[in-house]
């Protein structure tokens, strides 16, 4: 039942081309930088919640 869900290599292709078609050739670099710097933000939000759980563990053991 799980195997419904996953996403194959025909699913990706079409999904590919949709954007490809809705978006254009000239636009698909710009789009995959935003979605680069949003991941990298995303990270670094991450990065940062785990050094200040780690800070106040410290600070809770002095």
């Amino acid at each position: 039942m799980n195997m419904v869900y996953m996403i194959g290599t025909t699913e990706l292709l079409v999904i590919g081309l949709v954007v490809l078609l809705f978006f254009g050739g000239k636009k698909i670099p710009e789009l995959m930088k935003g979605l680069g710097k949003g991941v990298k933000s995303f990270k670094d939000g991450m990065n940062g919640v785990g050094e200040e759980t780690k800070d106040e563990t410290e600070e809770k053991e002095n």
